[in-house]
């Protein structure tokens, strides 16, 4: 008999807004469905590398010039160096990277803070480690993160807090003083900070 390691996992909320956008003729915002066909170019490229023979296993952590691309990236974008050796692994996809960053660093007993609403990869990957998760609910109209609560659930088990800006789906964004205050939670703690930055380049201006 195969016994479920999630049995509470039903129909995700992205599976049933797919089916009320459906049934109403509705343009669907919850989830992100590109509306325009693939770049020409971007299928040249991939042809002519498939071609060319460029379709064998790479290196653990990613391939070298991709990482060291990243690096670059970062780099420009943040004034922040980071080593594509030692500090870049590269996945198949942001669930995927979340999923391998959380059963790194997890056991069995660790708790890991989420805000909810949340993207709904993050409790099952978390459940799935033997760990648990602790929610912290996020309020209309700013959904703000109360960060006097976050210290409050604190714990001797906390492993994680897991942060997403933009967030997935309200739109909040951390402030500075966001940042700062969390910087200060964790600080001369064993408390990994696990950032899901997905949405990085979706932002309003002024933010």
């Amino acid at each position: 008999m195969i016994v479920s390691k999630l049995p509470n996992v039903g129909t995700t909320i992205f599976t049933t807004m797919s089916s009320l956008a459906v049934q109403h003729n509705a343009i669907n915002l919850g989830q992100g469905f590109p509306d325009f066909p693939m770049s020409v170019e971007l299928i040249a490229l991939v042809n002519e590398a498939m071609q060319n023979g460029f379709n064998q296993y790479t290196h653990m952590n990613g391939y070298i010039p991709l990482r060291e691309a990243i690096a670059e990236k970062v780099e420009f974008l943040y004034q922040n160096q980071i080593n594509p050796d030692t500090q870049i692994t590269v996945t198949p996809g942001g669930t995927y990277a979340l999923y391998t960053a959380l059963t790194t660093i997890l056991q069995p007993g660790d708790e890991v803070i989420v805000f909810e609403p949340a993207y709904d990869s993050y409790i099952p990957a978390i459940e799935l480690n033997g760990a648990k998760a602790i929610t912290i609910q996020l309020t209309f109209p700013d959904y703000k993160i109360d960060w006097t609560e976050v210290k409050k659930r604190i714990s001797e088990n906390t492993r994680a807090i897991m942060i997403n800006s933009p967030h997935n789906p309200t739109g909040a964004v951390l402030s500075a003083t966001d940042i700062e205050q969390l910087r200060a939670i964790v600080k001369d703690t064993q408390i990994i900070i696990l950032s899901d930055e997905v949405y990085e380049h979706l932002i309003f201006d002024g933010y």
